[in-house]
């Protein structure tokens, strides 16, 4: 089983006339862009480049820095456990933030990347999401957002998840389990 990015999820379940779970794909995933126009404009940023469109590549720049100019400062990790590899990049939603109330919001993608010849399937995660204050929470799940996906040899997943924090910064350990 090859793991699909949403969009190609969405093609698949309305040619095998799945119309429900197609609906809910396509829903979810309007509702996560409206809901963070910046990663919709930072996909759109990255297509122009690899297009070699860099004038729509510096539009859509300015555009993420006029909303949120603290978008382009991520963090970043990068670990690899048996030959499989998670990168992990996050960032700072001043949109969605109120530091008047102790509400810092962030985003997150996660690249899953399968490097060992067979596939492997993630069964379950596991994040500790710490803030500044060293007060953790833990956060457990089945698979990625719900789904026990298989990721076959050479081949990578990405997803984006968001999280609140009470400070503005802070720390997340993700274990998942295959």
């Amino acid at each position: 089983m090859a793991v699909l990015a949403p969009e190609q999820e969405v093609e698949l379940a309305a040619k095998s006339e799945n119309f429900e779970d197609a609906a809910r794909i396509r829903d979810s995933l309007k509702s996560f862009e409206e809901e963070y126009p910046i990663l919709r404009l930072r996909g759109l940023m990255r297509e122009a480049i690899a297009k070699e469109k860099f004038e729509d590549a510096a539009r859509y720049r300015d555009q993420i820095k006029e909303i949120a100019p603290h978008y382009l400062l991520k963090c970043s990790s990068d670990a690899t456990t048996l030959g499989i590899r998670v990168q992990v990049r996050s960032l700072y939603i001043e949109g969605r933030s109120q530091p008047l109330r102790g509400q810092y919001f962030f985003a997150y993608r996660i690249r899953i990347t399968n490097n060992p010849t067979r596939p492997v399937q993630l069964l379950k995660r596991h994040w500790i999401i710490t803030n500044a204050n060293e007060k953790s929470e833990d956060v457990w799940g089945i698979g990625v957002i719900g789904y026990q996906l298989v990721i076959l040899p050479n081949n990578n997943f990405e997803y984006s998840l968001a999280c609140p924090l009470t400070t503005p910064n802070g720390r997340m350990v993700l274990t998942m389990g295959s």
